[in-house]
């Protein structure tokens, strides 16, 4: 039986392809081109209503002031949903930290912001089974706008950015 063809290549290239094969996101094309572009080596998203950083479990007080163009955590938004949904439309983000078009969007989250009137929430797709089930999230880099009782909206795959977000929402 003949090697794989990426055997000769070596086992971390052999790696890395299984890993983009293993994150697709419902077979939009534009995530399979931005899965092979990934170079991020981020190890987990880092939402906040500021653009920086938010490693740990509690919300700053700063996550927990819903203000137009936010991306918190998923503690920040259950702490008190209402705000967030005043400020505009809301949309859980199901990311993980392995998935390379995940990083790809964190990063550009983290850099470019969440534009006026919207709110990305960042779910760990690993840790929010019950949140993935509720909503019919089958993969990683999934967006489920919410109304104000949490019912979905909609559902995408693809975005990359705030803007690609916001465009997507009803």
């Amino acid at each position: 039986m003949p090697a794989h063809p990426l055997a000769a290549a070596g086992p971390l290239a052999l790696a890395l392809a299984l890993t983009l094969a293993g994150c697709s996101s419902e077979g939009t094309a534009a995530d399979a081109g931005a899965a092979g572009a990934a170079t991020s080596t981020a190890a987990s998203p880092s939402p906040s209503t500021e653009a920086t950083p938010a490693d740990t479990a509690e919300p700053s007080d700063a996550a927990t002031e819903a203000q137009p163009g936010a991306w918190v955590d998923l503690a920040a938004y259950e702490a008190d949903p209402a705000t967030f949904h005043d400020a505009g439309d809301v949309v859980l983000f199901f990311n993980a930290d392995w998935c390379p078009t995940c990083r790809t969007t964190v990063q550009n989250l983290d850099a470019q912001g969440v534009p006026s009137g919207l709110t990305v929430v960042s779910v760990d797709f690993d840790d929010s089974t019950d949140l993935r089930q509720r909503h019919g999230v089958t993969v990683q880099h999934t967006f489920v706008q919410v109304d104000p009782e949490g019912a979905a909206v909609t559902k995408f795959t693809g975005s990359l950015t705030g803007a690609d977000i916001a465009a997507a929402t009803a």
